[in-house]
């Protein structure tokens, strides 16, 4: 008997290992978050929802219905214990486990951390995956994060803590950039997608919009006075309003090839309200 349930254990444990995500499985005392690629991935608040979906269907693929149950209970125990103890992310220095995912100091011994590989900009300016984000609450964490970051806090400190200031600083620093301009949130946000817009390539852009951005521009050009450059400077803000309006609604149903398509219209649009302030500086 003791032998049978030791083969029934080894195959669970098996199967266990054969269910687990290639990426690496970060975890803290209170809370598991698990790297993982399903289609939700990057947009789902709870990355461990994600790898229950996977493990039940994996479930179905790989136990047969007699050992459904059994091999249930024992991945469910083999993978709590898997989390709790042996892949819990700790402190480089004291060795303590990190409270919580992404880490920027350790509560025991206060040392600043590296950085969590593969963990959003989101995630690091504690912000909701969404377009139309509150800039406010991200410049606040952006103030908080570099105040306590910064590397002259560090000068006095190890190698190990100056280098990973820097490296946390610059980190919060292009999250930051990122993530305030719609723009560049909209890009970001198809990236994480597998979503790209290639630059330089006109070839999806309709020929009527291109004349009118052709036009715009020859206006911007022929403008003699800082009145004529802040009307145009007006109508291009309120056209990146508006597209702004529509991304969002793109984003929320899903629908990442118009979000594609308006996010290379931002583009153009953001391009030229760059050079109207270029144009009014040179009226001052």
């Amino acid at each position: 008997m003791a032998k049978m349930l030791s083969l029934t254990s080894r195959r669970a444990l098996c199967s266990f290992r054969t269910l687990v995500p290639s990426k690496r499985i970060v975890t803290s005392r209170h809370s598991s978050h698990i790297a993982v690629t399903c289609p939700e991935h990057h947009f789902c608040n709870d990355d461990s929802s994600c790898f229950r979906k996977d493990l039940r269907r994996s479930n179905n693929c790989f136990v047969t219905p007699w050992s459904q149950r059994r091999a249930s209970i024992l991945t469910k125990t083999l993978f709590r214990n898997y989390c709790a103890g042996e892949i819990s992310q700790k402190c480089w220095k004291c060795k303590q486990p990190l409270e919580k995912i992404p880490a920027f100091f350790c509560l025991s011994c206060k040392v600043v951390q590296p950085p969590t590989e593969g963990t959003s900009y989101f995630k690091i300016m504690d912000c909701d995956c969404t377009f139309t984000l509150d800039t406010q609450k991200l410049q606040r964490r952006y103030v908080q994060l570099q105040r306590a970051l910064h590397p002259d806090n560090f000068s006095q400190k190890s190698e190990e803590e100056q280098k990973y200031s820097e490296i946390q600083s610059a980190l919060v620093n292009k999250a930051y950039k990122t993530l305030l301009k719609p723009l560049s949130r909209g890009l970001y946000m198809l990236e994480l997608r597998g979503v790209g817009i290639e630059e330089g390539t006109d070839a999806g852009a309709r020929s009527d919009f291109l004349m009118e951005l052709m036009e715009i521009n020859e206006a911007l050009d022929q403008a003699r006075t800082s009145e004529e450059a802040d009307k145009i400077g007006q109508d291009t803000k309120a056209k990146l309003a508006e597209l702004t309006e529509e991304i969002d609604a793109t984003l929320h149903r899903g629908d990442l090839g118009a979000a594609k398509a308006l996010l290379a219209q931002m583009k153009y649009y953001a391009n030229i309200e760059e050079k109207v302030k270029e144009k009014l500086s040179q009226f001052m």
